[in-house]
């Protein structure tokens, strides 16, 4: 299970081992992880952290997706982007300048629409949120 952090408010993450296990086990291999979580710019209601400075393993498509639900952490480990964990807060469509992009949903977060909306809004509004997540036992 993570826990996530966001600006002072605490979630918990369903890690999905049996659908992304090369996802989740590159993810545990950074952990912890202390960043700031952005608005997205092409992908809809969403946030995101880069993680372009992790150096990760070779992680293959699995369980990926280009339509997240509200919640479905992503790791996009950069096959032609900058790598990325996609936080969808509502409605969207993972992409960047160049057209969609298909991500590994890891983990579900636990959490309300309106939690998530909110924290879309004031990614929006204010610009950055620090984020921490960490692994913790269940």
């Amino acid at each position: 299970m993570l826990e996530i952090e966001i600006d002072n408010t605490t979630f918990t993450a369903e890690l999905h081992e049996d659908h992304a296990p090369d996802s989740v086990a590159a993810v545990r291999d950074f952990l912890p992880l202390t960043s700031e979580l952005m608005h997205v710019r092409w992908s809809g209601i969403a946030t995101w952290i880069n993680i372009d400075e992790i150096e990760l393993p070779e992680v293959p498509r699995e369980n990926h997706t280009v339509y997240p639900s509200r919640g479905d952490l992503l790791l996009y480990p950069g096959y032609c982007n900058e790598q990325e964990i996609l936080v969808p807060c509502g409605p969207t469509c993972f992409k960047s300048p160049a057209g969609e992009l298909a991500g590994n949903h890891f983990a579900t977060i636990d959490a309300t629409a309106e939690e998530l909306k909110q924290i879309e809004e004031s990614t929006l509004r204010d610009g950055v949120l620090d984020v921490t997540i960490r692994e913790v036992a269940e």
